[in-house]
């Protein structure tokens, strides 16, 4: 039996999420986490996807992102979690599924909320006792969103604040 095909509406904004295969961590060097980041990069002009938040944990990823095009969001996850798997399964020696099903995601109302998720991604770390700081951690956005780090990988969020009841 075929699954469902995604549903995604254009220019919205989505909580992507995914975790390694039994909770297995998918980052286990610094190099592991620079081509992650790096592949998001090449991603999002090859895609054309906004990217507001993002952070990498041991085991598990969260992006926060938006597409005009709702068609190219799951063809930016496929293009990412494919080319990570290839890279990670020959640089261990694996073979097999390094995520665990499908990336999840769901739906992010421009405003208030957008930046409360960003800042729920970016609280993974403390909120995991990795670090007591989100500042501490190097493969979250936080640094480049909240303290102007130079990493370049962000787009500016642009907040709609207009209210109707």
């Amino acid at each position: 039996m075929t699954r469902p095909s995604r549903f995604f509406i254009d220019n919205y904004c989505y909580h992507l999420r995914s975790r390694g295969n039994d909770k297995q961590n998918i980052f286990l060097s610094d190099e592991d986490h620079l081509r992650y980041l790096n592949m998001i990069k090449r991603a999002k002009g090859k895609c054309d996807i906004r990217l507001y938040a993002y952070c990498l944990m041991p085991n598990h990823f969260h992006l926060l992102v938006q597409a005009d095009n709702s068609k190219k969001m799951s063809k930016f996850m496929h293009w990412i979690n494919r080319g990570y798997t290839a890279y990670f399964n020959a640089k261990y020696d694996k073979v097999g599924h390094l995520w665990q099903g499908r990336f999840k995601s769901s739906p992010i109302m421009n405003g208030q909320y957008l930046v409360n998720v960003a800042t729920y991604i970016e609280n993974n770390p403390v909120r995991s006792l990795l670090v007591n700081d989100p500042a501490e951690y190097r493969w979250s956005s936080y640094g480049e969103r909240c303290l102007l780090a130079k990493k370049r990988m962000l787009d500016p969020i642009e907040l709609d604040l207009t209210y109707t009841p």
